[in-house]
């Protein structure tokens, strides 16, 4: 087996977002933890400059922190939605 590489990253901690920036949605009949329309479209326009190579030191943070916390929503839902068939 492989070890595994552990990399240091600089971000703003996902927790930080978790009071103004995620909404509870009923989607199918199971509650989903979502981004709110600022929390996307930031995330939009954060990724737009990462794509083109303009992002500063502290967006890098900002946009690392975010997409954290988008892996986590993603996985919390998608729990959500397994038990919902169980």
């Amino acid at each position: 087996m492989t070890p595994q590489v552990i990399t240091p990253v600089l971000m703003i901690e996902p927790s930080s977002w978790l009071r103004s920036g995620i909404t509870i949605e009923k989607v199918d009949n199971v509650n989903l933890a979502k981004f709110t329309d600022e929390l996307h479209t930031r995330l939009e326009e954060l990724l737009e400059k990462r794509k083109s190579g303009l992002l500063t030191p502290e967006e890098e943070a900002e946009y690392a922190g975010i997409a954290e916390l988008e892996r986590i929503l993603t996985f919390v839902n998608a729990k959500l939605i397994a038990s919902r068939g169980c």
